[in-house]
């Protein structure tokens, strides 16, 4: 079996981190889940998330969350 994260199956890993991600943003900035979702894809943190070499699919909810604010000054 082949535990390797690559790009290729990397996808596999986004949907449940995106969501914990989401829901924090909800929740601190006051939004819809569906509008934090939409400020999470469009944000730098999502872009970095979605590239392997960035290793950021190591980084829990609320470590995103932070690279999240971040960004966004």
């Amino acid at each position: 079996m082949n535990l390797e994260v690559t790009q290729n199956n990397l996808y596999l890993f986004l949907p449940g981190k995106i969501a914990n991600v989401a829901a924090i943003i909800a929740d601190n900035e006051n939004c819809p889940i569906y509008e934090a979702m939409r400020r999470f894809y469009a944000s730098p943190t999502y872009t970095s998330l979605a590239q392997e070499e960035t290793k950021y699919w190591h980084l829990g909810a609320v470590a995103l969350y932070e690279a999240y604010v971040s960004s966004k000054y």
